[in-house]
């Protein structure tokens, strides 16, 4: 016999913008089922992406470390060869997932949300039939909230399965492959290269355009790609992958040469699209922005009481953002007056050196005369030389008005620099100028002086260069 539930609010997805909302909605007293086909509870972000890749780039740092103490020796300190064994650094790992898992599912049940395991398939807007284990279920709501996430985009000529893998099988290795091609020179490939490399993989990276992380300003890459060159990374630029036969990727140079690359596994990261096939999209009758569905600033669709939040509504693609979005849309269907949107969305490439971009950047920007652009040097900072960082050449960049002096973007690369994302964000956000960063005192030594120092400079009066 199927089931039958009626309910306020129906989530599917259970990513960060899914069970973010069901959070809300729960805390707002809203009658919830949220629907979890997918990785599972906190989607690709905590399962096969954001956190479990952090932890791989995290454990390749230590091995890096010690391997640099091994060999020479590094501040004076001194260590064996290292050796690393993936399988129990990836059940590290596992353990670190499953522990968020069972506190998502805390919170969830906290808010009284009931959590349906299973696919969902929509037959209209607001109706859909979950198979789940122990059979059918079919719920209607007065609220849907689309939060399916994205996937791996497979390229024809190179379809996931045994050596060619996509992000989440990299994740996942049993043991550190000897060669490995990344096709992809975007940020997914790079963090995952980059940490292989650390563990001692010889990396070869082929990306099509003519350099590394297309999307950002030469400035900001520079360093990436010398660490790159500076660790033995092979780098095909402008170049196009082919078929993978015999344990070798066919390659076209960017002079048209073929060339073929040993590789003990391919990992293809050529980008992220929607999750819109497989659960009835075609029958809720949404607008539709190219692969994307269309929402408007409160994150509705065309269909009445039908929202979505997160990858599936269109770039950034970023779990914060999905978030952010899966929050508004609870606070919207309990009545409140709520509109997505933030004046930038901070993006970091943890890269070696990190990345982070937030609000305009340089190619923003081109050809304006009003732009003050000041740039500190993390190599003046008192910090980052301590912890050995400012030697690849890093820095922070604000981007100000001239004529009022507000902040219209920052960016910075170089080691840790991550952790300044949100002082970026948040002073973009409260729409500070540079006097507000000059005015406020700093704490020493630390890395966020050099954006202190950025502003200083951009009124012309740093104090330490």
């Amino acid at each position: 016999m199927t089931e039958q539930i009626k309910t306020k609010v129906l989530i599917i997805g259970a990513g960060t913008g899914g069970y973010v909302a069901g959070i809300r909605c729960g805390q707002l007293g809203l009658d919830t089922v949220l629907v979890d086909g997918g990785d599972g509870l906190g989607g690709t972000c905590l399962n096969v992406g954001c956190i479990p890749s952090k932890a791989i780039i995290h454990a390749a740092h230590k091995f890096e470390t010690v391997a640099k103490a091994a060999d020479g020796g590094t501040l004076g300190i001194t260590a064996s060869k290292p050796a690393v064994d993936l399988q129990q650094t990836v059940a590290w790992k596992d353990g670190i997932v499953k522990k968020l898992n069972q506190g998502v599912a805390g919170l969830l049940k906290k808010s009284k949300v009931k959590v349906i395991n299973g696919w969902a398939t929509f037959s209209d807007a607001k109706t859909c039939t979950v198979k789940t284990a122990d059979g059918d279920i079919v719920i209607s709501a007065e609220h849907v909230i689309l939060a399916t996430g994205s996937e791996p985009v497979e390229l024809p000529f190179l379809p996931f399965g045994g050596d060619v893998i996509s992000s989440t099988e990299a994740l996942s290795l049993d043991k550190v492959p000897g060669k490995l091609v990344v096709v992809g020179g975007g940020y997914i490939g790079l963090e995952l290269g980059i940490a292989f490399r650390k563990l001692g993989a010889e990396v070869a990276i082929v990306e099509m355009a003519d350099r590394l992380l297309p999307l950002y300003d030469k400035a900001l890459t520079d360093p990436v790609r010398k660490w790159l060159e500076a660790h033995g990374v092979e780098l095909h630029l402008g170049a196009k992958a082919g078929s993978f036969e015999k344990g070798q990727l066919n390659v076209t140079t960017a002079d048209g040469a073929a060339l073929k690359l040993k590789a003990d596994k391919v990992l293809v990261t050529v980008g992220r699209r929607p999750r819109t096939k497989g659960w009835g999209l075609e029958n809720m009758g949404v607008a539709m922005a190219g692969p994307f569905v269309k929402i408007d600033d409160r994150c509705a669709t065309s269909m009445k009481n039908v929202w979505a939040v997160g990858d599936l509504t269109g770039e950034p693609m970023l779990a914060h953002k999905g978030s952010a979005q899966g929050e508004i849309v609870a606070e919207i269907i309990a009545g409140h007056d709520k509109r997505f949107d933030p004046v930038t969305i901070a993006a970091v490439c943890f890269t070696e050196p990190e990345i982070v971009s937030a609000g305009l950047g340089p190619l923003d920007v081109e050809g304006r005369d009003d732009v003050i652009t000041a740039v500190f040097p993390l190599m003046a900072l008192g910090r980052a030389l301590a912890i050995e960082a400012g030697s690849d050449g890093g820095f922070v960049r604000v981007l100000a008005s001239k004529t009022d002096h507000r902040l219209l973007g920052v960016q910075a690369v170089g080691q840790h620099v991550s952790e300044l994302s949100n002082s970026f964000a948040q002073m973009l956000e409260m729409g500070a100028v540079l006097e507000d960063v000059a005015g406020t005192i700093h704490v020493h030594p630390t890395m966020g002086e050099a954006f202190h120092e950025a502003s200083l400079r951009a009124l012309g009066h740093a104090i330490h260069i």
